[in-house]
């Protein structure tokens, strides 16, 4: 379940920048409660029509919630949370979404890390570092994921590759890759052409660990 909050009559807390604080709170369950983050950005200052929540159960993708605060966010506007780990569900997520803000004009503030403050220059130079963190951690997987791919080719043990390896024509299409490579020195891209096959198949193809002892 989501909640957002319709605006109420009533002043509004500017910013430094002459635009909004706008509020957004949310829970991983509908059994937990909203009202101590709710009531934190209250004591902060933001108007009760400038907040946003969502409560979300189970496997639930969707935070309407944080859209509808997105979207109500003006340049000049601060988005705050309570707690930092309530805007992303992952540092990259959360990176994302500071960083689509900023673009916009957007100031982001976490009362529980009030170094992270975008409106400011030392705010800035904070997040930067988590941006840094988040794009080392996003190449540390994709390093992951091809060690472990590379292990399982070594293996022979990729989604079924080696079984279509050892059917004959396959087998065909290997020994004349190689042949092309070594023979006629011949590169990938004209391996592809020649076989009719994608420069990645061919590559494949002229892996040694694919190359299949003529019989």
């Amino acid at each position: 379940m989501a909640t957002t909050t319709a605006p109420a009559s009533g002043p509004a807390v500017e910013t430094t920048q002459g635009g909004h604080l706008i509020g957004y709170a949310r829970v991983s369950t509908t059994a937990q409660s909203l009202d101590l983050q709710l009531a934190t950005l209250t004591e902060y200052g933001i108007h009760p029509g400038l907040m946003f929540s969502d409560k979300l159960s189970g496997k639930n993708v969707q935070r309407p919630g944080l859209s509808a605060a997105l979207e109500a966010c003006k340049a000049g506007d601060t988005l705050v949370v309570a707690k930092l780990d309530r805007l992303g569900r992952n540092l990259a997520d959360m990176v994302r979404i500071v960083t689509e803000l900023t673009e916009r004009g957007v100031g982001f503030l976490a009362l529980d890390r009030p170094e992270i403050d975008t409106t400011s220059a030392h705010g800035r130079f904070v997040f930067s570092i988590f941006g840094a963190l988040a794009e080392f951690e996003r190449e540390q997987i994709l390093e992951r994921t091809a060690a472990g791919r590379a292990a399982a080719d070594a293996a022979g043990k990729k989604g079924g590759r080696a079984k279509r390896m050892e059917s004959p024509a396959i087998r065909a299409k290997v020994l004349e890759a190689h042949k092309l490579r070594d023979d006629h020195g011949l590169n990938a891209q004209q391996i592809a052409r020649q076989l009719g096959v994608s420069v990645a198949t061919a590559y494949r193809y002229l892996d040694t660990s694919s190359k299949p002892q003529s019989r």
